[in-house]
């Protein structure tokens, strides 16, 4: 008896939501986590650029003014810089995820982007000439 009183207390509400058409509807809304996981498979399904191109273009004509005044760069060249620099991006926060999950986190902090850096060989400072 009791799922015919549910029933009929779903449909009242139905009716009173269509009768009353000014009452907000809840917006629906996933699961913690839900979003981050879709938004995870989008970016792995595609193989398109992360970064804008505009503002990696002035950051690379910015780095390189500070050793050479008025170098100039071609377009493919600053692509190809593009590429490069998120494709060790990508990989360096890999293997990030990886420290992190042997650590029992799910969370990528500092140290795991450290720790990744030094089992790769590099050392702390990124501008020391060795």
């Amino acid at each position: 008896m009791q799922a015919g009183n549910d029933r009929d207390r779903d449909i009242r509400s139905k009716q009173a939501a269509i009768a009353a058409p000014n009452t907000p509807l809840k917006k629906h809304r996933f699961r913690p986590g839900t979003r981050a996981l879709m938004e995870i498979r989008k970016f792995q399904k595609s193989t398109d650029l992360l970064i804008r191109r505009l503002p990696f273009a002035r950051l690379v004509k910015e780095i390189t003014q500070h050793y050479h005044h008025g170098l100039r760069w071609q377009v493919d060249a600053v692509q190809a810089l593009q590429y490069a620099a998120e494709d060790y991006l990508v990989g360096l926060l890999e293997d990030a995820n990886l420290c992190a999950i042997h650590a029992r986190r799910v969370t990528i902090m500092p140290r795991d982007l450290h720790l990744a850096r030094r089992i790769r060989g590099y050392r702390d400072d990124p501008h020391a000439f060795t």
